[in-house]
């Protein structure tokens, strides 16, 4: 990140994306300067005031306007509340001012949640789920939810309700899935870092087919969904642009609680010093050997 990078030039990098989508072939996946920022680096350019909030969200929202037709990784889109919450005082989290999207499957009070499904076309929620709420403390500025399969249930991003998500690096392959939204979002431009969730493979796979960074926490790092679930095998986090984002991210949503399995990771910066014992098996559950 360039420090002496001015509100003008971030902003003029930013409007320049849209510019270079409607010109090139194949579909672009930009990186210019400010392209470059990741949210770590956004939000240290709010803090500095070298950009507002407001302007973060207006550039990502000409983003989606000039980048997503053809993808489609942005199924539902409030602007407007958007850019209300970056006007408004936004709480000192580590992501302070940065635009973010949440996938289909979360609860934003007040916003729709289908989960890729006809049933719940025009489900609307009532309430923050504890994920989101925690990446609402973080600072964080939601304008949008993501495409996902229906219910998150396959490794491919198509449903009938809200119809493929494509790869940007090749519209005719798949972002993978069920966070095929988040990383086409992540990978075409859009912006640095967005929500995603992961029980088989879901943050794992579309961070794969679409060259974005994805980790899968361990499962009790989150915090609890409530009493409406009592066994939840999908664990929250994002696909990002930067492992910085990544581990910021997980420092900020972890349970800290005294009832948490496991003790808090807090923010990773490098290496540990500790060497790690990583085990794995060749072998699936039916005994066959993958293949070499």
């Amino acid at each position: 990140m360039d420090p002496n990078l001015t509100r003008r030039a971030f902003l003029e990098a930013c409007v320049g994306v849209g510019l270079v989508a409607c010109n090139a072939a194949p579909f672009p996946v930009a990186a210019t300067a400010s392209e470059d920022l990741d949210a770590l680096g956004q939000a240290e350019q709010v803090r500095r005031g070298a950009v507002t909030p407001r302007e973060l969200a207006e550039a990502t929202i000409r983003r989606i306007e000039a980048l997503d037709g053809p993808i489609n990784s942005v199924v539902t889109r409030f602007f407007e509340r958007g850019l209300a919450r970056a006007e408004a005082p936004l709480p000192d989290g580590p992501f302070r001012g940065v635009p973010f999207l949440l996938k289909d499957l979360n609860d934003l009070v007040g916003t729709r949640k289908t989960m890729g499904s006809r049933l719940f076309a025009d489900f609307v929620s009532t309430e923050n789920s504890p994920h989101t709420q925690r990446s609402l403390d973080a600072g964080l500025v939601v304008l949008g939810k993501t495409n996902t399969p229906e219910f998150g249930l396959v490794a491919t991003t198509e449903s009938a309700l809200l119809g493929a998500c494509r790869n940007p690096w090749n519209r005719a392959h798949s972002t993978g899935g069920s966070s095929g939204g988040a990383a086409a979002a992540v990978a075409v431009g859009i912006l640095p870092m967005a929500q995603a969730s992961d029980g088989g493979g879901s943050i794992r796979i579309p961070a794969s087919c679409c060259g974005v960074f994805g980790l899968k926490p361990s499962r009790g790092r989150n915090p609890k969904a409530g009493p409406k679930r009592a066994v939840d095998i999908s664990v929250k986090h994002v696909v990002s642009r930067s492992v910085r984002d990544s581990a910021a991210f997980l420092a900020v949503t972890e349970r800290t609680d005294s009832g948490a399995p496991l003790p808090p990771t807090g923010v990773v910066r490098g290496p540990s010093d500790r060497r790690l014992r990583i085990a794995f098996h060749t072998a699936n559950a039916y005994g066959q050997e993958a293949h070499p």
